[in-house]
């Protein structure tokens, strides 16, 4: 295993590296935010595929491949439809908006009074997200090094904060095209063959397993349905992707570089539950399904491909979890703080004298959202409990807001908020009385969500034209960047 850890270690110190040398570069909100809005297609592209294939499309897709056989691929194959279609039809105005949070674009579009509310909902969501990835470490390093879970949640945490809070997106970007390379690499080119090779190839994986592993929807109906409205809608309004899009170089980019990193998202589902289903024919009596790729990883490849692919499996993770780590402490900063340290400011006082540093800002944020991750992650055991949860709370609460505001004129602030509280509300509530992993949360919390927009706003009056005519030239990009205070509500 020598070789291996050796890998590994070097893996690790490069990403550190790679933290100090985005520092360099951040050196204004833009840059440590949104990476200038600089990306080309090639580091747009990677980096897009890495932020959303994280821990549980890799190691949990392997697990469901393991479950289910092939249709076990539904899970992570949503979440690449779910990036196609927000790089299809909504990445280009997105990324003409020239914010830095979903909360700065409902404010945008809806004149103000959305940001708060639907910032702790999107903050709540972020967290959850990367405490889910973070919890995945200690799957990873007890593989590794044979370590405690609190351990290698604080080792793996730590090394995410440390260069995510030294760089920002730029040292986020760079780590996550070594981790895209290394997990194309490590999964898709090695892993994949040997654990196809190893099973016997796909006769005897037909031979040896039931009918039903081979079935595009043996998962079941209802459970793909449900994937799509938590994964292919969440993907559509998230802060860690709408982050990403951010930092595209222009739309065009945004557009069809995200298209490329859902088709590669496509193909990754695929590769996972075909990896799964080989281990069930190796290992038909593993005790959990999660078991399923370190159990491969570990007995069947060969010394330095073994601390390749497992340095793929942390790349995974990190990427994730550096993702949600940085839109955690933007919607924390941005969205909140800011706003109620505005809501709270003496009357007649002046932003003019203030010298705040707002990279120097955001950095303490970052690493304070990073610790509250950490300890959180240490707390929680159910990693899906937590993603469930994470989800339910972003599609029951924000998609309808959102999605009501890039498509219907009518939609207002009032019906906005009405939104957010009535769908988060329901949300919580369903998961309470009827579990967490119950499909009842989020059906319902969505139909609420959608029933009180409609209602309210058209129980109110229209928006602004004011507001719309500048919402249109910023979809149009005719607009200069936002700066980070929140829209005043028209009078």
């Amino acid at each position: 295993m020598a070789v291996d850890y050796t890998v590994i270690v070097v893996y690790l110190a490069g990403m550190l590296a790679m933290g100090w040398w985005g520092m360099r570069r951040a050196k204004s909100k833009s840059e440590f935010l949104v990476a200038g809005r600089r990306l080309g297609p090639t580091m747009y592209s990677g980096t897009m595929a890495a932020i959303v294939l994280g821990g549980a499309s890799t190691i949990g897709g392997v697990g469901l491949g393991y479950q289910y056989g092939l249709s076990g691929a539904w899970m992570v194959f949503t979440i690449g439809l779910g990036l196609l279609a927000l790089s299809v039809f909504f990445s280009a105005r997105i990324a003409r908006l020239k914010v830095y949070t979903v909360s700065e674009m409902l404010d945008l579009r809806y004149g103000g009074r959305a940001g708060v509310i639907s910032g702790v909902v999107m903050w709540a969501y972020t967290l959850m997200l990367a405490v889910t990835s973070t919890i995945a470490y200690a799957t990873i390093f007890d593989v590794l090094f044979d370590m405690n879970r609190t351990v290698a949640i604080v080792l793996g945490g730590s090394i995410v904060v440390a260069y995510s809070t030294l760089g920002g997106m730029w040292s986020i970007t760079l780590t996550d095209m070594v981790q895209f390379v290394v997990k194309t690499v490590g999964v898709l080119l090695l892993l994949l063959p040997i654990a196809v090779v190893k099973a016997g190839g796909f006769s005897e994986m037909k031979a040896q397993l039931p009918t039903e592993y081979f079935d595009p929807l043996g998962i079941g109906g209802e459970t793909i349905f449900t994937y799509v409205l938590i994964y292919t809608f969440g993907m559509l309004i998230g802060q860690d992707i709408w982050q990403r899009v951010f930092t595209a170089r222009s739309d065009k980019t945004a557009k069809w570089g995200g298209t490329v990193a859902g088709t590669y998202c496509l193909v990754y589902a695929l590769a996972g539950a075909v990896i799964g289903t080989a281990a069930k024919v190796l290992y038909p009596r593993l005790g959990s399904a999660d078991d399923a790729f370190a159990t491969i990883v570990k007995d069947e490849l060969p010394v330095g491909v073994r601390g390749l692919v497992l340095a793929a499996a942390l790349a995974a993770v990190m990427s994730t979890s550096s993702g949600a780590l940085i839109a955690c402490a933007t919607v924390a900063n941005n969205d909140i703080w800011s706003r109620l340290r505005g809501a709270v400011r003496p009357s007649g006082a002046s932003d003019s004298g203030d010298q705040h540093d707002e990279v120097k800002g955001n950095r303490a944020f970052i690493l304070l959202m990073g610790l509250a991750v950490i300890g959180t992650a240490i707390a929680l055991n159910n990693v899906v409990e937590a993603l469930t949860v994470a989800y339910n709370l972003l599609v029951g609460g924000l998609l309808v807001p959102i999605l009501g505001g890039l498509l219907w004129r009518r939609g207002t602030v009032y019906g906005a908020l009405a939104s957010v509280v009535v769908g988060g509300v329901a949300v919580i509530v369903l998961m309470a009385t009827h579990g967490i992993l119950a499909n009842e949360p989020v059906y319902y919390g969505l139909l609420s969500s959608l029933a009180a927009y409609i209602a309210v706003s058209l129980m109110t009056r229209p928006t602004d034209a004011a507001v719309l005519a500048a919402w249109r030239e910023r979809l149009a990009g005719r607009d200069p960047e936002l700066v980070s205070e929140p829209v005043p509500a028209p009078q």
